[in-house]
């Protein structure tokens, strides 16, 4: 079997080259491909809802059951569940936010001629790690009377003594302040970039075998089999890392609620 390989290369896709705007304002502007991946998702998810219910009827079907299944399994399963149906109903815009911009920004990973995940890279995971932050920092504050109030019970745990507040201090901040978004940020953007790295060694694999002589071509059925395998496992890692990064924000806005009661 005559053909060519074609080794994998990822640089273009993790630096990729400017496609538009690269000149405007030293840069700031620029569109590549991850960028433009972004803001089509962001566009889809708009037109998505906006379809869905630009007509709601009593009894929803097509679309708008889809969209009302969707809304009501983040209502239910991570703002009630955690926050209770008060503060659930309150916090439901920051949650629901977070949990469909992360799965819409999830889903080109499996995208034919998308192929990656925009929270491949961790400009995105940051920033929604960071409108997480900003929206638990401003339920406690709100809850205590002040940032500061807010501050002092989230780091000062009452009943300890005072030698060892010198430890236990550094700790919590470090802890509440600074590992929560880090984490938030670092578990999205490495099991996306993971997720992308399997399904181009396993695609790769397969154009590589296949185009082998002395017996080798079988063996791209086997490395085919597994990345077919693997892109349904992805799917499944792309819904759960959005219901996991909505479930650990709601969770740190109920901590931020209750900090006063450690």
């Amino acid at each position: 079997m005559k053909g060519e390989f074609h080794s994998p290369s990822l640089g273009h896709e993790f630096f990729p080259e400017p496609l538009w705007f690269a000149d405007v304002a030293n840069g700031w502007f620029t569109i590549d491909r991850l960028m433009f991946v972004r803001l089509l998702m962001a566009l889809v998810l708009i037109i998505f809802f906006a379809v869905a219910m630009r007509s709601p009827k009593l009894i929803p079907s097509g679309l708008q059951n889809a969209a009302e299944y969707l809304l009501d399994f983040v209502r239910i399963h991570i703002a009630e569940d955690i926050l209770g149906k008060k503060e659930g109903k309150r916090f439901l815009p920051v949650i629901a936010t977070i949990f469909f911009v992360v799965l819409f920004c999830n889903l080109p990973s499996v995208i034919p001629f998308l192929n990656i995940s925009p929270n491949a890279r961790i400009g995105m995971p940051l920033v929604l790690a960071l409108f997480g932050y900003i929206a638990f920092i401003y339920a406690g504050a709100k809850q205590s009377g002040g940032f500061f109030k807010f501050l002092k019970s989230s780091v000062v745990i009452p009943n300890l003594p005072p030698a060892l507040h010198i430890l236990v201090v550094p700790l919590e901040f470090l802890s509440t302040f600074i590992l929560r978004p880090a984490t938030l940020t670092i578990r999205l953007m490495a099991n996306m970039l993971a997720g992308h790295l399997i399904l181009v060694l396993l695609f790769s694999a397969t154009n590589f075998f296949f185009w082998q002589m002395s017996g080798w071509t079988a063996l791209s059925a086997v490395t085919l089999v597994a990345a077919v395998a693997f892109t349904l496992f992805e799917m499944l890692v792309i819904f759960l890392q959005a219901y996991i990064f909505a479930l650990l924000s709601a969770v740190y806005i109920e901590l931020s609620l209750h900090a006063d009661e450690h």
